[in-house]
């Protein structure tokens, strides 16, 4: 049998540690685990995880540091489980380098999605990037430049088409207003989050069903927005 994903749980909690452990195990997935952030940089040396479920309060340190300094030298994917629900951590984790962030309590159904598109992520980053991307009927060519929505042209504007291309190359996860803005504007304007109020709704009218209920574009109230995988189920 296929050994499944190893998973570096950084988490303090041993309950929490515990419930992990088993629903993990039960799906397949291999765990090491460490309660502080000198033990989750020893595991770090030792291990080579294939993905980091990291809380922020632990008893020596901050998660939000530990996650810089991971980013200096890898890019193994990392998903924050943590109790601070507020916009602004949330924010803070994710332009440390966090990819997703999960506030607990949280649902093991959706812990399991997310922990998959974070994944299949980091394994299409060590691929190709690929010239084609199908989503519920939206097909983005990046090669031609071209999108079409149930095969009928859908005409975007540069920036538009920027916006959803660049969500796109981090499907499934959450891109913060910050990074949007400056990947897609340029850092002078990194604050002008009304730009993507406005090119947000005019995308949705291009490509959603139903604009206000969008199903591929959703909002992270406060923190940015997040192109939907729909392997997510």
């Amino acid at each position: 049998m296929t050994a499944g994903p190893l998973v570096l749980l950084v988490e303090d909690e041993v309950p929490l540690r515990r419930f992990l452990r088993t629903t993990l195990g039960a799906h397949g997935f291999r765990l090491v685990e460490a309660s502080s952030v000198a033990e989750a940089e020893l595991a770090l040396g030792a291990q080579s995880p294939e993905l980091i479920l990291l809380d922020l309060g632990l008893p020596d340190g901050d998660g939000v540091d530990l996650t810089r300094r991971i980013r200096e030298w890898s890019a193994v994917p990392i998903l924050v489980l943590s109790a601070r629900g507020r916009e602004d951590h949330k924010v803070e984790a994710l332009d440390a380098g966090a990819d997703d962030y999960l506030t607990k309590p949280f649902g093991v159904e959706e812990l399991l999605a997310r922990l998959r598109v974070a994944l299949r992520h980091a394994s299409a980053s060590r691929a190709p990037d690929a010239a084609v991307l199908e989503l519920d009927g939206l097909r983005i060519d990046v090669a031609r430049r071209r999108v079409t929505l149930r095969g009928a042209e859908v005409h975007l504007t540069p920036i538009e088409y920027r916006l959803l291309t660049t969500l796109a190359k981090h499907l499934g996860r959450v891109v913060t207003q910050q990074q949007l803005l400056t990947e897609v504007w340029g850092h002078a304007h990194a604050h002008h989050t009304h730009y993507l109020r406005v090119y947000m709704a005019a995308l949705r009218r291009k490509i959603e069903d139903d604009p206000a209920r969008p199903k591929l574009l959703r909002t992270e109230q406060g923190v940015g927005y997040r192109l939907r995988d729909p392997r997510e189920g």
